[in-house]
C-alpha cells in the first residue's frame, strides 16, 4: 500500500479519534508517560500472570489507545512508549490501514513483550518496524493469559490487546507499522 494513502488512513483516523476521544493528535511525553502507567496498572489487574511476562520481558512497547475506524475503507492510529527495566526509553506511533467490509470505530490497548534480547534490538535499530514483516508476533489471546505457560515464552516477541472489556481475541497485528517519534 502506497504512504500516501497510508496517511488518508491515519488522517482519517485521527479524525476520528479526535471526535471519540476529545484529545489532541500530539500527545505529550508526560500524557503519553500517564497513559502508559495506567495501562499497565490494568493489564497487571486483567491478567493474573502479568507479572511474570513482565518478569522476562527486555523491553515492553505499550500502546494505551490505538484507535481504529472504518467505513469499508479504515485506519488505525496510537502513540505509546518502549519501556526498558521499567523506565520509558523512546516514544512510538503506531499505524496501519484496511480495506474490506468494515463500519465503525473502536480503540484498543496494545503491549508488546520482548522476551528476546535480538528482537528487541532488532526492533530499535529499524526505521519503520512492521509486525508480521520484520518480526513475528504472538498474540497471547485470552485462556492463554491466565497461565504462565513456557510454550508462549518461546516466541520472540508476545502482544497483549485489551479493549474496554479485558482482553480480546482472534485478532492479528499483522501490517501494524511501529515508527519511532521525537517527544
Amino acid at each position: 500500500m502506497s504512504r500516501s494513502i497510508l496517511k488518508l488512513f491515519t488522517t482519517l483516523l485521527l479524525f476520528v479519534g479526535l471526535v471519540f476521544n476529545g484529545q489532541s493528535y500530539a500527545a505529550s511525553k508526560t500524557e503519553i508517560d500517564i497513559e502508559v502507567s495506567a495501562a499497565l496498572k490494568r493489564f497487571n489487574n486483567d491478567v493474573p500472570t502479568a507479572a511474570e511476562y513482565i518478569k522476562i520481558s527486555k523491553g515492553m512497547l505499550v500502546f494505551p489507545s490505538i484507535f481504529k475506524a472504518g467505513f469499508g475503507i479504515g485506519g488505525e492510529y496510537g502513540e505509546g512508549a518502549l519501556m526498558i527495566d521499567g523506565k520509558t526509553v523512546d516514544y512510538y506511533s503506531t499505524a496501519a490501514a484496511s480495506i474490506g467490509f468494515q463500519l465503525g470505530a473502536q480503540s484498543k490497548t496494545v503491549i508488546l513483550m520482548f522476551v528476546d534480547k535480538k528482537a528487541l534490538n532488532k526492533f530499535r535499530k529499524s526505521d519503520g518496524w512492521e509486525a508480521g514483516v520484520d518480526g513475528s508476533v504472538a498474540l497471547v489471546e485470552i485462556g492463554a493469559a491466565t497461565t504462565f505457560d513456557t510454550s508462549t515464552i518461546k516466541d520472540p516477541i508476545i502482544a497483549f490487546v485489551f479493549n474496554n472489556k479485558g482482553l480480546m481475541y482472534n485478532l492479528s497485528l499483522e501490517g501494524s507499522k511501529y515508527t519511532k517519534i521525537n517527544r
